[in-house]
């Protein structure tokens, strides 16, 4: 079967733009043609610097042809009604068809349309997806309305070796297209996919992008380890450098002696970020060597000599003023940069970075409070909060703020920091993301637990929250990373009464924010009436010198903070499904334990969840949870039909029934032990007990009717079926369990 061929040549399309664009090509052709009715056998595309390739096999040469059945009006319909149909369907009275359905006879139009040729569609939606591929960035073009990533230079689209006739953007498509920039000279003509790729190969052209990747890759550790070193690779840079280059050459470059002290992170992003270098390491030490690799788009005669100085030159620049940076950064210390973070604003809405600093140690003292930290210097961690994020005021991280935290650990070990201090300040970040580590040492988990936790709680007070996709702020990821943190170091933190405090300081800054910006000053001084934050009137004075304790005695819990703390807790528990989910722990029963309300220690939760999850899956989990769902149903009916709620004990006195009383007596029993065990926090222990209740809930409803003749004795069970509920729900809420 015939094939297509589709190429966009253009100028250099940037690297981040690449593959997004071919997916995003192929699905709009393949969506455009299967709307038409035409299937394919195979699907390639590629993307490269200069060019955008489909390749379509096994099209039919035409469309099927289309027999389509449409309904209209009743026979005997108003005229109107049945002339309106006839001219919606394209055919006339004659034309139609009567069927009946048994109701009586209605008119029918059979649309019968001949397959038209492939080619002939194909010349007609090409051009209609091109012009909605959907370019992150585009430019229009003199005397064209339409908008495009670069200046499009050709068109090459074939259908069975022949060229499909359209055109796009004032280019013409034809069956040539061009090899290398300067390693291929003149147009290159080509039908079919096979001898296109064949003949791009020649003219030094590498189509796939994940032949050029691994290209770069071996490449760069053979060379590296003919020098003795090992590559430093970066998944990231490896796929930007692969879109920059159509023939990948890799070529080894020295870093000049004098650059050497600067710490290895600055030289890295320095050359990731500025150069698109990649770094190479000593093996035996595991130091960064003055060696670097660069991907060039040119086999050049002298071996590449020349590039690599062109490149050392550029590089002995741009390292220059990294240790500038660095040499002046050094000149002052950590602490002297306090003051400064008073002119660096987190967020307007929130406040400075000053005031940030004031609500994570506030919340450093609170969490310090949780089990699991073990022994730990709390004032030592509050001073590591308080210098935390001084590097934001160097220059270092005005240039690259990627190494955030990571100068801020340098600065400090320059200071004589203690070493835990810069630990925890290198590691205040920690993890950036799933695949990332979380911190290893008690100072280091506590700040960086404080760092995310402040975010969430200063981005819900000003409600500025995660909807659907979008989530400017990182709120995810900050509520994952807390999560990570808390279940990988099993730390017992009671989060209501923890987040209490920040939570308060976050609702005062946000204030004080509104109010500076509503006044358009940056001095605290000038608030000298008192204003109304969280339920309680509070006199600000130096807003940096409220400490925790004399906002607890100020400002007792409000409305307004209750929701703000119940909506983070809530945000936090639908991470954890989001967790959880991964390893293979039911969202429902995460539902079930939560949403019982009293619930906030994360290791706790999931210790219940665990045990619960485990427990369903038993026979005797199963059966009880049916037998749940079947009392909770007829509770639902009952207490709909009576209006009225059967809670309290049942009468012992009313039982009629040898398993009603069986059931009265495993539920007294059960009641008393399953609180025990799950404040023990035994939870294994207490489904084991909520095991023994399988058995007389089964015979409970084997032998017994609830709805008994005598009023009395059906209110009797009924009760007894809603402590049956109760008691159940002192494990989870069975509700939310999906059967």
């Amino acid at each position: 079967m015939p094939d297509l061929l589709l190429e966009l040549f253009s100028e250099e399309i940037p690297a981040r733009m690449q593959g997004n664009a071919a997916k995003d090509l192929e699905r709009l052709v393949v969506g455009a043609l299967s709307d038409r009715g035409l299937m394919f056998e195979g699907v390639k595309a590629f993307a490269g610097p200069r060019r955008l390739t489909l390749a379509i096999a096994g099209l039919p040469a035409k469309q099927p042809d289309v027999k389509e059945e449409k309904k209209g009006p009743r026979v005997g319909a108003p005229e109107k009604a049945i002339e309106g149909f006839l001219r919606g369907a394209g055919v006339t009275l004659e034309q139609c068809e009567k069927q009946s359905d048994g109701k009586g006879e209605f008119y029918v139009a059979v649309i019968a349309r001949k397959g038209r040729a492939t080619a002939e569609v194909l010349a007609e939606i090409l051009p209609e997806a091109f012009a909605k591929l959907p370019w992150p960035k585009s430019m229009r073009f003199p005397g064209s309305a339409v908008r495009w990533v670069r200046p499009l230079h050709g068109i090459v689209a074939t259908f069975d070796g022949e060229t499909v006739p359209f055109e796009f953007a004032g280019v013409t498509s034809g069956r040539t297209t061009m090899g290398h920039r300067f390693l291929s000279h003149g147009p290159i003509e080509v039908r079919r996919f096979e001898d296109y790729e064949k003949k791009l190969r020649d003219a030094h052209v590498i189509l796939d992008a994940a032949e050029r990747k691994e290209t770069i890759l071996h490449e760069a550790k053979q060379k590296a380890f003919a020098l003795g070193l090992e590559l430093i690779e970066d998944e990231g840079l490896l796929e930007e450098v692969a879109g920059l280059a159509e023939w990948p050459v890799v070529l080894i470059g020295t870093i000049e002696g004098q650059f050497m002290d600067v710490p290895s992170e600055i030289l890295q992003t320095s050359m990731r970020t500025h150069q698109k270098y990649f770094s190479l390491r000593d093996p035996k030490t595991g130091k960064m060597a003055n060696r670097f690799a660069v991907v060039s788009n040119m086999i050049a005669s002298d071996g590449g000599k020349e590039i690599v100085a062109g490149n050392e030159r550029v590089l002995r620049a741009r390292l220059s003023d990294a240790k500038f940076f660095w040499d002046q950064d050094r000149k002052r210390t950590l602490e002297s940069r306090v003051e400064d973070l008073k002119n660096i604003v987190f967020h307007a809405k929130i406040g400075t970075q000053y005031e940030r600093v004031e609500r994570i140690k506030a919340l450093v003292s609170e969490l310090a409070k949780a089990r699991g930290f073990g022994s730990i210097d709390v004032e030592l961690v509050r001073r590591a909060a308080q210098i935390c994020k001084c590097d934001l005021t160097t220059g270092l991280v005005g240039e690259f703020p990627e190494l955030q935290g990571i100068m801020g650990y340098y600065y400090a070990k320059n200071d004589n920091r203690e070493p835990i201090v810069a630990d925890a300040i290198r590691d205040q970040y920690k993890p950036l993301g799933p695949s990332d580590s979380t911190p290893g040492a008690p100072t280091s988990l506590l700040l960086a637990l404080a760092d995310k936790l402040d975010t969430l709680i200063a981005f819900f007070a000003i409600n500025e929250r995660p909807t659907g996709s979008s989530d400017p702020f990182a709120l995810r990821r900050a509520a994952l990373g807390s999560i990570r943190i808390i279940l990988e170091s099993k730390l017992r933190i009671e989060l209501r009464s923890t987040i209490r405090v920040p939570t308060l300081f976050a609702l005062i800054h946000a204030n004080v924010a509104e109010q500076r910006r509503i006044k358009g000053s940056a001095d605290f001084d000038v608030y000298e009436k008192p204003f109304k934050a969280t339920g309680a009137f509070i006199e600000l004075g130096k807003q940096a010198e409220i400490l925790g304790r004399e906002v607890r005695e100020l400002a007792p819990m409000s409305a307004e903070e209750n929701r703000l703390i119940d909506d983070i807790i809530s945000f936090l528990a639908d991470r954890l499904k989001v967790a959880l989910r991964e390893k293979g722990t039911r969202h429902d029963l995460i539902d079930a334990v939560f949403s019982l309300g009293n619930e906030d220690d994360l290791v706790r939760l999931v210790a219940r969840v665990e045990a619960l999850q485990s427990f369903l899956k038993t026979d005797e989990g199963t059966n009880l949870l049916a037998g749940y769902k079947r009392a909770a149903n007829i509770l639902k009916a009952e207490e709909k039909k009576d209006k009225a709620v059967f809670n309290g004990d049942s009468a012992p006195a009313l039982f009629r029934a040898v398993e009603e009383k069986a059931l009265a007596q495993a539920l007294s029993a059960a009641q008393a032990r399953i609180a025990e065990e799950i404040k023990a926090e035994r939870f294994v222990e207490a489904m084991g007990v909520m095991a023994g209740l399988r058995a007389p809930v089964d015979a409970f409803f084997e032998g017994v009717k609830v709805n008994d003749d005598d009023p009395k004795v059906r209110e009797n069970r009924l009760k007894l079926l809603s402590r049956l509920r109760a008691t159940l729900h002192l494990v989870a809420d069975f509700s939310k369990i999906e059967s």
